[in-house]
């Protein structure tokens, strides 16, 4: 029986305020596909790494992962450091089939949103801005 999962894979940053979005993110995934095992892993500086990420799903009995970035755009990162990461993962999970879609930035649907969300700010429309957290 194959079983799948989902790896959010971000860069990550020295502030924890930074991941806030991609949590949200991980979250709404989540709430949308609750039987499927959802992981966020970072690059640097955050956990969990991906091979921490990906040794959870493993775990959970994941058979295939697809991972994906949550990257602008397909840099250096996404060409060259997410595939030496992808194939530590094969080695070190080899029950499991990894497969790497494309940065999330260079879908349509990520194009249009940016786009739409920059119009409705230079608009003047705050209704887009999360509420303020009182600290």
């Amino acid at each position: 029986m194959n079983k799948t999962g989902i790896l959010l894979f971000a860069h990550g940053a020295r502030d924890p305020a930074w991941a806030l979005p991609f949590e949200a993110a991980a979250t709404r995934l989540r709430q949308r596909a609750p039987s499927t095992p959802v992981k966020l892993a970072f690059l640097e500086f955050m956990s969990p790494s991906i091979l921490e990420a990906g040794r959870a799903l493993a775990a959970d009995a994941c058979t295939q992962v697809t991972v994906v970035p949550l990257f602008l755009g397909a840099g250096g990162h996404v060409r060259k450091d997410l595939p030496r990461l992808l194939q530590e993962l094969t080695q070190l999970h080899p029950q499991v089939a990894w497969q790497l879609s494309p940065a999330v930035g260079e879908t349509e649907l990520l194009i249009q949103a940016l786009a739409d969300s920059a119009w409705a700010l230079a608009q003047g429309s705050a209704a887009l801005l999360p509420p303020a957290t009182a600290d």
